[in-house]
Formats: structure tokens, C-alpha cells, sequence
């Protein structure tokens, strides 16, 4: 992990608290961390946290983010060796399973040339969604790494799958990911 670049991608689920920790370790373990917040995360956590957390700003919107002259889409994919979305909402994995690219974290995945880690957590019955399980299936096939999500107790009051992967088991897959991946900079 030290020395190693990741962007950490949190779209709206209430999930989203666990990401901090999962970023927090990330830190610790020595990476350099960039986090994306769609505006639906931005609901559940705050951009301090994480700005705390990673002793760098967050990115949160396609337009006007500062230093990033030719839109941070394009810096973070540069920068970032493994992009992880946790938690990976049912509405976000459509729109990666699909191409759609309508906030910054949606056009990052398309720019994104690594490793990409998904961490999916939503209602056991959206889960359950044959129009989800087709989505997952798609990414699968497009080489995307999904982490979860696992049987537990969910937000909405209900025993099921679709709870997020423990951090733990996120920081395992994003490790595995590395090791496949060479350094940025790296002579191949």
C-alpha cells in the first residue's frame, strides 16, 4: 500500500460511514487516497470527513474543481492505480454497467484504466431486482471486481443481502488489485 495511489468513489447510501473507515485504513496503511462524493453521498457524509481523513480535498463535481485544468475525470484516472466505489449504490452500478456518465464519479469510471474494486450495499428487494442482477452480471463481464455485498442486518429494518462489505474485506480486494497492478511510473 505505501506509496501506492487510490480514488475512493462514495455514492448515497448510508453505508457511506463505513467508507471512512475503510479510507482511514487505507491511509494508514501508506496510500495516498483521493475520494470522489457524488451529491447523493454528500447526503449521508460530509466532505470533512474525509478531507480530514486523507489531508487532501474531495472532489465532488464535474465543472470548476481547482487544479484539475483538464477536469479532475481525467487527473484522478491518471493519478489513481485502483479506483474503489463503496458503498456502489443499485443506481450507480446501472450507470456503470451502462456507460452512463452524468456526475464526476460516473464519467471517472469511463476514464478509469485500472482495477476498478465496487462495493455494493442497498435493500435486500433492490438487490434481489432482476434489472440489478443483470447489471451486475454486465459488469462482471467487464472485468470489475465487486466485493459483497453480504447478508446482515440493512438500514431499512430488514435481515437480507445487501449490506456493504466490511472495510476489512474492501481493503483486501483493493490490496489483491496492486499487487496485480504495476506502479504508476513503473518501467513495464
Amino acid at each position: 500500500m505505501k506509496g501506492r495511489e487510490l480514488v475512493v468513489g462514495v455514492t448515497g447510501g448510508v453505508a457511506a460511514y463505513k467508507t471512512a473507515a475503510l479510507v482511514s485504513q487505507l491511509v494508514q496503511a501508506g496510500a495516498g487516497v483521493s475520494v470522489v462524493l457524488t451529491a447523493a453521498a454528500q447526503e449521508f457524509i460530509g466532505a470533512a470527513t474525509f478531507e480530514a481523513l486523507t489531508g487532501r480535498q474531495v472532489h465532488t463535481g464535474v465543472f470548476h474543481e481547482p487544479g484539475h485544468a483538464l477536469g479532475a475525470h481525467i487527473t484522478l484516472a491518471e493519478r489513481g492505480e485502483v479506483l474503489c466505489v463503496a458503498p456502489a449504490t443499485a443506481n450507480f452500478l446501472a450507470k456503470a454497467a451502462q456507460g452512463i456518465a452524468d456526475d464526476l464519479l460516473s464519467t471517472l469510471i469511463l476514464s478509469f484504466t485500472g482495477p476498478v474494486v465496487l462495493a455494493p450495499a442497498m435493500n435486500c428487494g433492490m438487490w434481489d431486482k432482476p434489472s440489478v442482477q443483470r447489471n451486475v452480471e454486465q459488469l462482471v463481464r467487464d472485468s470489475f471486481v465487486l466485493v459483497g455485498p453480504e447478508e446482515g442486518w440493512l438500514s431499512c429494518r430488514q435481515q437480507g443481502v445487501g449490506r456493504m462489505a466490511a472495510p476489512d474485506k474492501i481493503y483486501a480486494a483493493i490490496a489483491e488489485q496492486l499487487e496485480r497492478t504495476p506502479p504508476k511510473g513503473a518501467a513495464s
